[in-house]
């Protein structure tokens, strides 16, 4: 069975005034897929990220969804695509002075007109769903590294998207912490059905969790297709090898 493209990146050049950060960004995301952003420190991860959630305009080329062009669409139309995507920023970017409830039903009141029970309801199954039954009363200050990651995680999911993009998920973390948040993210994957687009450079979460991915070189600013992060460690191009094996290939 032919997968679906969810997402295509077509012609992508980001730059920073006139620095080049990355140019010649090609690459689809099929619905079902983890997709990974890979590179070293610097090679412009978290600018293709910014660039597909619509909060930087690239400097050329655009970005569909589900074959509808997002930087060429109007106000109107690329507010309506925004509301089929997740984010998960780096650390949870929680609000310290909100509970995780308030945290997590702030989308779902400024986007839905459901009444105030029905939102609790939503977020403690959301809660509940990343492993944090019984907290919605803690604020961010009380958890741990891996709690705040999965609050964040929960309010990317509040509104159901088709598309979760995470930026970072187990920077900071340690190894275990980082694994249970792998699973997290592939059971999260199962159950919503969602497509999932993950920044990072945590080599473990790559070869755990993408199913696709792509590699962006910080020496020519443009990308190596490299699909399956698994077979690209074993049969990839020399430098994407060297990055998944830290220079041991």
């Amino acid at each position: 069975m032919e997968k679906e493209p969810h997402i295509k990146i077509h012609n992508l050049t980001m730059t920073y005034g006139d620095f080049i950060v990355q140019h010649d960004i090609n690459c689809v995301i099929n619905k079902g897929d983890i997709f990974v952003i890979m590179g070293g420190n610097g090679c412009g991860k978290t600018t293709l990220m910014r660039a597909l959630v619509g909060l930087q305009r690239p400097a050329a080329g655009t970005v569909f969804y589900s074959g509808e062009d997002f930087w060429n669409g109007t106000p109107e139309e690329q507010a309506r695509l925004k509301r089929r995507l997740g984010i998960m920023f780096q650390g949870g970017a929680l609000w310290s002075s909100l509970t995780l409830a308030e945290n997590v039903a702030l989308p779902l009141h400024e986007y839905t007109g459901l009444p105030p029970g029905r939102i609790d309801e939503i977020v403690s199954f959301k809660l509940a769903l990343v492993g944090l039954a019984g907290f919605e009363e803690f604020y961010p200050v009380e958890l741990s590294g891996g709690m705040k990651k999965r609050a964040g995680l929960a309010r990317a999911i509040a509104l159901d998207p088709e598309i979760l993009v995470i930026d970072e998920p187990s920077s900071g973390l340690d190894p275990l912490t980082a694994r249970r948040l792998d699973d997290l993210i592939l059971e999260l994957r199962d159950s919503l059905g969602a497509t999932i687009v993950v920044v990072t450079h945590e080599l473990a979460s790559i070869l755990n969790i993408g199913s696709s991915s792509v590699y962006l070189d910080s020496e020519t600013r443009t990308m190596i297709a490299t699909g399956n992060p698994r077979e690209a460690l074993k049969s990839g191009e020399a430098k994407v090898r060297r990055f998944l094996t830290r220079g041991e290939a």
